[in-house]
């Protein structure tokens, strides 16, 4: 029989309170310590992965150092923890890195709403990247072409043993194309395609040495000048897709009704798909959700910013983006698509200790998965706006958050920000001036 001291027995008692306390309440609605305590008790993590999300631990200045040049310290972004979601039957916690509110809780809340039709279901194409090589100077382009093409499997083997690791995974160079331009502002030239599987890593460093290695072969075979030899950030042949089926009875909010608000969600879409200046926002707002993950995991958000936009414009009009339709029972079906060349080893993402910790948390196992997942969180921010936008406006949940950092900005102290900001919401006057004003009537009180 198991025997507990008195004092032994009040710490049970008071250990066990405090979980009850802790899985009581929602996830915002807990401290910053009770979230960590949550995480750790849902999550792998170890105290120390969690430490990298602290101010005291993290990328330290000595690191940073090393990875850029003229480094003077580390610039902080808020991480936040998007939750409900459920990816390929799987529930997913998913690290956020970004500054503006409101993106957060939108995906959630989506996230949450997501779970009435079964989550979302991703799915990534093998991860090929593709390197360019420009071959200038030669006089019959067609004959050139059918001399790489007539080679090919030469050049291909010329690459074997450059990224062995790579290559024990099965990746390596796959395949080689041609493109004749026949007309630019230097007149005709040859563009080589390399085909490069890089696995699991983002793969910018593979593919540049390679195409480094075939310029010269290249040269030698056709007679030409290989002259710009680099990596294509339009990755689309590394897709990642989601798709995501919300029930029209899962869409009712407030005063309206599920049908309403899918019809005005497809409104809100069509107008995106044809007009740029309403994609282009349209699409930040995708961006939102997916950079945040990007930056979370140490990834290159700005290869993943370029690749997505010109893949928005392929058909050589800019669009949406998502897709979103009624199905033949009048649930509403959304799909999102897209470039999105990610790893989950190498670089960054191993280098800096918030990337390693918020990778353990995805429990990504491979960069196909890592895609997916980060194609879901851009898919239910999507919506997140797209409903918003058709229901109350997307200023006034926006605005309710954006009030706590005018509170800080205003100087308000952490026990403040609160209270200050929801007087600045209730006056619908939510600016720096007021809540300084507001923060001088508080002090004069006291």
């Amino acid at each position: 029989m198991l025997k507990v001291d008195k004092t032994g027995a009040i710490e049970l008692l008071i250990s066990v309170f405090e979980r009850q306390k802790l899985e009581s309440k929602k996830f915002y609605q807990l401290t910053l310590d009770e979230r960590l305590q949550w995480i750790a008790e849902h999550s792998a993590l170890s105290a120390e992965d969690m430490t990298a999300w602290s101010g005291e631990g993290g990328l330290s200045t000595e690191a940073a150092n090393q990875m850029i040049e003229n480094a003077v310290g580390v610039y902080a972004l808020p991480l936040g923890i998007a939750q409900h979601f459920i990816i390929n039957g799987k529930p997913v916690l998913v690290p956020m890195a970004i500054e503006e509110p409101s993106v957060i809780a939108g995906v959630s809340y989506m996230a949450k709403l997501a779970q009435a039709g079964g989550g979302f279901r991703a799915s990534a194409t093998a991860p090929e990247m593709i390197g360019q090589i420009q071959l200038l100077d030669l006089s019959d382009l067609a004959a050139a072409e059918a001399l790489i093409l007539m080679h090919k499997d030469e050049l291909l083997a010329s690459l074997h043993g450059l990224h062995p690791t790579i290559e024990a995974l099965g990746g390596g160079a796959e395949d080689l194309q041609v493109r004749q331009i026949a007309t630019s502002p230097i007149g005709h030239f040859l563009v080589v395609h390399l085909i490069y599987d890089v696995r699991d890593v983002m793969g910018a460093n593979a593919v540049n040495t390679a195409a480094e290695h075939l310029a010269g072969p290249l040269e030698a075979l056709t007679g030409g000048r290989a002259h710009l030899r680099i990596l294509s950030n339009l990755a689309d042949r590394r897709l990642a897709k989601s798709e995501v089926t919300i029930p029209t009875s899962a869409l009712t909010f407030g005063a309206f009704g599920g049908e309403q608000v899918r019809d005005g969600i497809l409104e809100a879409w069509a107008f995106a798909a044809v007009d740029p200046y309403r994609a282009a926002t349209h699409n930040k707002g995708i961006m939102n959700g997916i950079d945040a993950v990007v930056i979370a995991t140490g990834n290159d958000w700005r290869s993943v910013e370029a690749g997505a936009h010109a893949y928005a414009a392929r058909s050589g009009h800019y669009t949406s983006l998502s897709l979103w339709e009624k199905t033949e029972n009048g649930d509403l079906h959304g799909t999102l698509e897209l470039p999105l060349a990610v790893g989950i080893t190498g670089g960054s993402t191993q280098a800096h200790p918030g990337a390693h910790a918020n990778l353990k948390l995805l429990g990504a196992k491979s960069s196909g998965e890592l895609a997916g997942i980060i194609a879901s969180v851009g898919l239910a921010q999507n919506l997140a706006a797209l409903r918003a936008l058709a229901t109350e406006g997307i200023q006034r949940g926006h605005m309710r958050l954006h009030a706590r950092q005018v509170a800080l900005s205003a100087g308000a102290e952490a026990a403040q920000v609160a209270p200050l900001a929801e007087q600045l919401v209730r006056e619908d006057n939510i600016r720096i001036e007021r809540a300084q004003e507001i923060l001088r009537e508080w002090s004069e009180q006291k």
